[in-house]
């Protein structure tokens, strides 16, 4: 037998190549092991320890309260006449919210992003103001603006249209805010190579930009509606609180704890809170489709 046979015959056996004039190659040094990562864990801890406090358990109490009565008087709770209607309207007109958000939020992030004009800068620090501005001032702004004594001559006041404005000026950020990164990282050879080829303007929109645009646009739209659900200082002045008229949700459970009615009250809030966790729910979705497209 050759020692090439005999190599064969042994195969990797440490024993075998001993036997043949062969030592297994040195292993390189043992990694040490990490020690545990204790900071992390605490971190984790003091995060989740943090968001209990401040956001499940009073949400878990809101639901439970809203509960522990039962099914039907839940159900008799968010179906009363007042109740019903307010929550009609605040759905409503959250979603006419975050189609025009959609719409004029995407038109301003174009703006902001793609053209140069004077007081660019401010325009751009404006649009922010709801968010650092109180909501109660706002409604005071918008009642002042487009109330009985407008200097516009246009009278939204007591209206589920001032309803909408209000709602409105509390909820442009978002979608401009959400928009705004994606167009500034969004690559500008594939519209030029597009132009190149002959697609015009709306084509190379609809074929490369929207695309690209459409899972920002939805997280903003959403992040609107949410915000929407639960917007009460900038619509309590300018909607005057009229049941079954301009009374959005938020001022319905306001006007129930007044009254003295805390269940009933929980049980609308929860209402409002299954369709935000359904929204959000569907915005985890768009966020993570919009990951796998890259």
């Amino acid at each position: 037998m050759t020692s090439t046979q005999a190599r064969s015959a042994v195969g990797a056996s440490p024993a075998a190549d001993g036997a043949v004039g062969f030592t297994a190659p040195p292993r390189g040094p043992a990694r040490p092991r990490r020690p545990p990562r204790i900071g992390t864990g605490l971190s984790l801890g003091t995060a989740v320890l943090y968001l209990s406090l401040v956001v499940l358990i009073p949400l878990a109490g809101v639901v439970w309260r809203a509960a522990r009565p039962g099914p039907s008087y839940f159900w008799h709770a968010i179906t009363t006449p007042d109740s019903w209607a307010a929550l009609k309207l605040t759905v409503g007109a959250s979603l006419i919210v975050a189609l025009v958000n959609v719409v004029m939020g995407t038109v301003i992030a174009w703006v902001l992003v793609r053209d140069r004009f004077p007081g660019k800068g401010l325009v751009d620090m404006l649009i922010d103001l709801p968010f650092a501005l109180p909501t109660i001032v706002a409604g005071l702004v918008l009642l002042a603006l487009y109330g009985t004594t407008s200097p516009l001559h246009l009278n939204l006041a007591y209206t589920q249209a001032g309803v909408v404005v209000a709602l409105l000026f509390v909820t442009l950020p978002f979608v401009v805010r959400t928009v705004q990164p994606v167009l500034l990282e969004l690559d500008r050879d594939m519209e030029e190579a597009a132009h190149s080829l002959g697609a015009g303007q709306v084509y190379t929109f609809r074929r490369i930009i929207l695309p690209n645009l459409a899972p920002a646009m939805l997280s903003g739209a959403g992040l609107a509606f949410t915000r929407s659900m639960a917007e009460f200082g900038s619509t309590v002045l300018i909607s005057g609180n009229l049941p079954f008229k301009t009374q959005v949700a938020a001022v319905n459970i306001f006007g129930r704890i007044e009254s003295d009615d805390a269940t009933a009250a929980a049980a609308v809030s929860t209402a409002l809170l299954v369709v935000a966790f359904v929204v959000l729910i569907a915005l985890d979705l768009v966020q993570r489709w919009g990951a796998r497209r890259g």
